[in-house]
């Protein structure tokens, strides 16, 4: 039997127990944009706060794309969340390879490069990522300027959570 067969048998068994929650939508009250690694599955743990208050978009590396944005900003003005958290990790598989290097190693073991070159976002420091994220959601006019965003990189090997400060604005004297 595949993964696949085995979730579906276990979802009807989850379905014969299944109380929808109330309401007719959700209201989370921040939006977390983290990496599709499973460590980081555990939000409301990380956290510390009920999954119903969450907004979770997963993605690579995390890189906020513009797919991304646009759920940003259904999260915050559809939805109405108040704080947009943004969460890397130690040891993350994006920093193990380049697009580049990537893009030829596809190529070469599919026999076909037509899809190159492709974006993955790969990165070599996740704390030089976070602040590019940070300061791609920042600078998108429609996140409202007061709405905290905020990056933070969570260790894989302790649990711990370490903010990453965005990069310093540029100001005249």
């Amino acid at each position: 039997m595949s993964i696949i067969d085995r979730a579906l048998e276990a979802n009807r068994n989850y379905a014969k127990k299944y109380k929808p929650p109330p309401g007719s939508r959700p209201f989370p009250k921040i939006v977390v944009v983290t990496c599709m690694d499973p460590r980081l599955s555990d939000l409301p743990g990380i956290l510390g706060l009920p999954q119903a208050d969450i907004d979770v978009i997963r993605t690579g590396g995390p890189a906020v794309t513009e797919d991304v944005l646009a759920e940003l900003i259904v999260s915050n003005r559809v939805l109405g969340t108040k704080e947009i958290l943004l969460l890397n990790h130690t040891g993350c598989g994006f920093t193990t390879f380049t697009d580049d290097e990537l893009n030829a190693k596809l190529s070469t073991s599919t026999g076909n490069a037509s899809p190159a070159p492709m974006r993955f976002f790969s990165y070599s420091d996740p704390d030089q990522n976070t602040r590019e994220q940070i300061e791609k959601v920042r600078s998108h006019p429609w996140i409202a300027k007061d709405v905290p965003v905020r990056g933070f990189v969570f260790d894989v090997e302790t649990g711990l959570l370490r903010e990453v400060q965005p990069i310093a604005p540029h100001t005249t004297v």
